[in-house]
């Protein structure tokens, strides 16, 4: 049987990766998410939603049994190959702006531990 190119199943449970931009997952969004039987549903991102997180849109996934299961979504941020021009100064300001942020500042500690 040929993998579907979207969704893998777990039971019930229907499995997908949802890619977002950066700015979706730091400013939030509302996203309008394909399901199997070929209808969107929007899901609401909440502001700094991080990369790998899993969302659950409940009642999208098979029906067996008189079961349903879910639709499990998981994260993944895209971050663009290239920048240039405003974006690049966009980032650039958001960077100078954001400096006090360190994603790192446990990392020797926790090393050390």
């Amino acid at each position: 049987m040929t993998p579907h190119p979207l969704f893998k199943r777990d039971e019930n449970n229907l499995l997908m990766t949802l890619p977002v931009s950066f700015t979706e997952a730091t400013l939030g969004a509302d996203i309008a998410v394909p399901t199997m039987s070929g209808d969107e549903v929007k899901v609401r991102l909440a502001p700094g939603t991080p990369n790998g997180k899993k969302l659950k849109i409940k009642g999208q996934g098979i029906h067996r049994n008189h079961e349903q299961g879910d639709l499990i979504l998981t994260i993944e941020v895209q971050v663009p190959q290239r920048v240039d021009g405003k974006a690049k100064k966009a980032l650039e300001d958001f960077a100078e702006a954001t400096a006090e942020f360190n994603p790192r500042s446990e990392l020797k500690q926790r090393a050390q531990a």
